[in-house]
């Protein structure tokens, strides 16, 4: 089983996500970040099943999605998956969001 590490940014994404759904609905963020978070946990035994991040070159980088948000997340040699950034699907991607 892998350890999942969320980076900096990518907590940061959940709170920002969570505190823009939260004007409109608390519930509705709750349950979006439950998501979030839950899908994530099927990395620890599989991380691999996301696809390769199309913007970017290397296979290490790879992206789960859920509902309108985009999990981007890195694979390391040591067993580590380092969750990079949450993103949503409509904006466009850039690779320093990544870094």
């Amino acid at each position: 089983m892998v350890k999942i590490i969320w980076s900096n940014r990518s907590l940061s994404d959940l709170q920002e996500i969570g505190d823009y759904i939260s004007k409109d609905s608390v519930q509705y963020a709750s349950l979006t970040l439950e998501r979030i978070i839950g899908a994530s946990l099927v990395l620890e035994t599989h991380p691999f099943v996301g696809r390769k991040v199309p913007e970017i070159n290397d296979s290490s980088i790879r992206e789960l999605i859920i509902g309108s948000y985009r999990l981007i997340y890195k694979v390391a040699k040591n067993l580590h998956i380092y969750v990079l950034t949450v993103h949503h699907s409509a904006r466009l991607l850039r690779k320093r969001s990544i870094k």
